[in-house]
């Protein structure tokens, strides 16, 4: 079986449950990595199966926003079962 993207269930879905999880797993991956290094880019497609399009508009979005706007918006998302959005990533 295919390692799913950390956060991500059998199913697919993600939740509330599966965000308390999410931070542990990135942190520990990206541990000693500066916020604006392409270090993290790397790390998010090399080990935790992004792509690399989509691990540069991940660090983008972190960068952009922060984690208050984005926390906001992923409550949003979950409670209007938004999982993949759009943006086909």
């Amino acid at each position: 079986m295919a390692r799913a993207r950390p956060g991500r269930s059998r199913e697919g879905e993600v939740g509330l449950a599966d965000l308390s999880g999410l931070v542990g797993e990135y942190s520990a991956l990206l541990k000693g990595s500066r916020p604006r290094s392409a270090r993290v880019e790397t790390m998010l497609a090399e080990k935790a199966e992004w792509s690399p399009a989509a691990a540069q508009h991940l660090v983008q979005l972190a960068q952009e926003y922060g984690s208050f706007m984005l926390r906001n918006a992923t409550a949003i998302a979950i409670a209007l079962g938004i999982e993949d959005g759009d943006l086909d990533f």
